[in-house]
């Protein structure tokens, strides 16, 4: 399958635009892991043309890593892994801790349950108010110059820290939020991309399954479900997002297509992006080849805000996700 791909800085392959999100591989917050099908998702990936792979070690605390290690046994050469530092935890409980001991710990975990000698990419999951951004970028160059890491990325970062940072190490991406429904980052992170020519790779481009247009006002998560406590599927508020898919459905379907490409067409329309499509079975791969190929029009984007502005009265952003400090 041809996909669209970006070149980032550091890396000599180029990467598909189209990324495998791999948090619900690591069964935390998803209801469990599912090893077998996991195993499949990632081979299914790889030969629809995925080639880029996001974890992160709190993903299961290391089990998506794991996962990851175990399905590119021999396939090594055909992924690019981006995996992330800076988060650490007890009792499943995550906290943010990017100080130059836990990057050490982490990267030699991370090497370890991956099964490689080098992450492609290496990216700081949350800023850490408590540690010095200098003292994390500086620590960070050095495993590039060890050659642990071939580039460097910063995720839920504001422009200040991604300033900070680059001032201090080579940044080459970050990854915020991104999707119809959250659009946060257009305010200032967005255009620091293009001014910067940083990769973004939007995360949650299906805001957590409500664009993946298979929900109903009957749907339910289970306790262990991160959407059980995420606002956007709460009561009236849930009901609101509901009618803006209906309403994106039809427009989907004008073009011959279905809501989750729309969503996330439109993620790759905004600028210099790559969509991270989260999947823990091989059937969700479905529907990546039809992302390429065309474009969404100025008029489908006019008629996407006004969807949006006509359905979705009290609107909510992914604040409820970010960890604790220290």
């Amino acid at each position: 399958m041809a996909q669209d791909t970006l070149s980032i800085p550091g890396i000599s392959t180029p990467v598909s635009r189209v990324a495998l999100g791999t948090w619900a591989i690591g069964g935390w917050m998803w209801g469990g892991p599912d090893d077998d099908n996991a195993i499949r998702t990632i081979h299914r990936a790889l030969d629809e043309g995925v080639n880029l792979l996001d974890t992160a070690p709190v993903y299961g605390f290391g089990h998506s890593e794991e996962v990851i290690g175990r399905a590119l046994a021999g396939r090594r050469d055909k992924a690019v892994i981006a995996t992330k530092v800076g988060l650490n935890w007890k009792d499943e409980k995550p906290f943010r801790d990017s100080t130059p001991a836990r990057i050490r710990q982490e990267i030699e975990e991370s090497l370890r349950r991956l099964k490689t000698d080098y992450i492609d990419l290496y990216q700081v999951h949350w800023p850490d108010d408590k540690t010095p951004i200098a003292e994390t970028a500086e620590t960070l160059a050095a495993l590039v110059r060890e050659g642990k890491v071939r580039a460097l990325g910063v995720s839920n970062y504001s422009v200040e820290q991604m300033e900070t940072f680059a001032a201090h190490a080579p940044l080459a991406t970050a990854q915020p939020p991104y999707n119809l429904f959250e659009r946060g980052i257009e305010a200032d992170i967005l255009p620091y991309l293009v001014r910067q020519k940083l990769v973004g790779l939007g995360y949650g481009p299906l805001c957590r399954g409500l664009l993946a247009g298979r929900m109903t006002a009957d749907t339910t998560f289970p306790k262990d479900d991160l959407r059980s406590a995420d606002p956007k599927f709460q009561a009236l508020r849930f009901a609101q997002y509901l009618a803006a898919v209906d309403r994106l459905r039809a427009l989907a379907e004008r073009h011959g297509t279905s809501v989750m490409v729309l969503a996330i067409r439109w993620v790759l329309d905004q600028g210099p992006m790559i969509a991270l499509w989260g999947a823990r079975k091989p059937a969700q791969i479905d529907g990546v080849s039809d992302v390429f190929g065309w474009h969404l029009s100025d008029e489908d984007r006019a008629e996407i805000d006004a969807i949006l502005k006509e359905t979705i009265t009290d609107p909510v952003g992914p604040e409820f996700m970010a960890p604790p400090n220290r």
